[in-house]
């Protein structure tokens, strides 16, 4: 074979094609040094690979372009393709809070490794090019995850590289970013296309989200879930009600098998990201009138209704013995600094945080990392597996 398409799960699912004279990635992860680690495990892999000559960025995401620098040292010729917009995509997120910056990417992750990002070939249309004797199809999506996202197709192959157009959070959490319409346009690409092989961005995204055929089905879920969601708003429900009302669509449970893990995958941060596009900075609930902080949650616990340290630690105690994780972060995070010498209390909110981090850890990564920063917890590199 002139060409051949390949995938290494113990280097985050870096998805490569091998072609006569070139390595084509999509991903070039979040610093140089992890860059470099996960190149060179995939050098050591397959010792005789081509060098690399063209790069191509499905999107401008702090993890898919940090480490650009390494692979720039490899080939002084080097080609990266992007989409023209790219630099409105790395601008939102230079422009994000940077609380979560080294949690997510690691101490050594600094945001001008994304700043720095330049592309020598930027995409505003459908472009087909030839490379290496392989066919490729650079296909512009607007979404869901980012406006700057790029499909890269191999038709011969019948091979679609998607990226993270499908992350459960529509867009990075603490960004404003995100487009559901956009994500069911792309649904339709995908379709249409019908690869035989749907690559991600990240391993799990494609173990859930495999199949074009799968994807349709989806849609019609997501269009029905978007409804229900707009009506609760324009209703004024709670963010908490609409998430608690459980939104299974008509016909899941009886007919869709395929479709249930993908559709709960996604349902909570998509009732997230459309309640916080369709709502503004006055909510119903009241939240967003006035501007009170932490201090003056503080205020209220200690100085007027009298909390001491020891009822707040009984109180967090019993509610995480009754499961109810969730609130007993809140009432600690109400308490400010008011207890931050107190070992009790400290204590306490450890043990809250490692439940949330149990909980979520095998359904929602993002929210583990979060919590496992709130308690400076480190979690242990996996061992790898042959």
């Amino acid at each position: 074979m002139r060409s051949r398409v390949s995938s290494s799960r113990n280097i985050i699912s870096w998805c490569r094609t091998i072609a006569e004279n070139y390595c084509n990635r999509h991903r070039c992860g979040y610093r140089p040094d992890s860059a470099k680690a996960a190149y060179e495990a995939l050098r050591a892999y397959a010792p005789n690979l081509p060098e690399l000559t063209t790069v191509f960025i499905t999107h401008s995401h702090w993890d898919h372009v940090g480490g650009h620098t390494y692979f720039r040292t490899l080939n002084p010729r080097l080609h990266f393709y992007a989409r023209c917009n790219y630099g409105e995509e790395i601008a939102r997120e230079v422009g994000a809070p940077d609380v979560f910056g080294k949690q997510f990417f690691g101490e050594g992750f600094s945001l001008d490794n994304v700043r720095s990002f330049k592309p020598d070939i930027t995409v505003d249309r459908r472009t087909d090019l030839k490379i290496g004797g392989t066919r490729i199809e650079l296909i512009p999506v607007q979404g869901g995850e980012t406006h700057d996202a790029m499909f890269i197709y191999l038709p011969d192959e019948s091979v679609l590289f998607v990226g993270d157009f499908i992350m459960p959070y529509l867009g990075a959490p603490f960004v404003e970013e995100g487009d559901l319409q956009g994500l069911l346009h792309a649904f339709d690409i995908v379709v249409q296309k019908n690869p035989r092989y749907l690559l991600h961005g990240h391993e799990p995204l494609t173990r859930n989200f495999a199949s074009a055929s799968m994807l349709l089905q989806l849609k019609i879920d997501l269009v029905w879930l978007r409804e229900q969601v707009l009506t609760a708003t324009r209703r004024s429900d709670e963010r908490g009600a609409i998430h608690q009302a459980n939104l299974i669509p008509p016909g899941l449970v009886n007919n869709q098998p395929d479709v249930y893990q993908p559709y709960l995958i996604l349902r909570e941060h998509v009732i997230d990201r459309l309640y916080d596009q369709n709502v503004g900075y006055w909510q119903p609930d009241l939240q967003g009138l006035e501007h009170l902080t932490r201090a003056d949650y503080a205020e209220l616990l200690v100085d007027y209704l009298g909390v001491s340290e020891r009822q707040l630690v009984k109180t967090v105690e019993r509610l995480t013995a009754d499961g109810k994780y969730e609130l007993a972060a809140s009432l600690l995070e109400s308490s400010g600094d008011r207890f931050k010498r107190s070992a009790s209390v400290a204590n306490a909110k450890r043990l809250v945080y490692l439940k949330l981090m149990e909980k979520h850890q095998n359904t929602d990564p993002f929210k583990f990392i979060i919590y496992s920063g709130k308690i400076g917890e480190q979690t242990p590199q996996m061992a790898a597996t042959q």
